[in-house]
């Protein structure tokens, strides 16, 4: 082997074949921690309007709290999981394109359950819902 390959600046056509698909799974892995913040980034948002909603009662709103308070754990450790993967200013970037893309729409409310099984009646469905 040359020398000069191992001190030529590293390139895809110097690297050879194992290089670009090592490359290639490294985007893929991004992509798939970038979805998964995704999700959490939209449950984070949907879960605290619930919490905040005076349609709840209080237990049910002190339970979605601690959903909420997990979920925000969750998100941190995502971020932490792809910076120590992907590196800092990568982690930095996905939170910062997380933060800017996932909405969640006002109009979504939350489905309504009652604990005691009975039916809700005639009076929801699925556009009342936001669905």
């Amino acid at each position: 082997m040359s020398t000069q390959i191992l001190h030529a600046p590293l390139d895809l056509a110097t690297m050879g074949p194992a290089s670009r698909y090592t490359r290639e799974t490294g985007i893929e892995m991004l992509e798939y921690e970038s979805e998964e913040l995704a999700v959490l980034r939209f449950s984070i948002i949907l879960t605290a309007r619930w919490a905040a909603s005076d349609d709840e009662v209080t237990g049910r709103r002190a339970e979605l709290r601690g959903e909420l308070a997990q979920l925000r754990k969750h998100y941190g450790d995502k971020i932490d999981d792809i910076a120590m993967t992907f590196g800092v200013q990568q982690a930095m970037q996905t939170a910062d394109e997380v933060e800017r893309t996932v909405v969640v729409p006002l109009e979504l409310k939350p489905i309504p359950f009652r604990t005691d099984g009975t039916n809700f009646g005639d009076d929801y469905n699925e556009e009342c819902l936001g669905l």
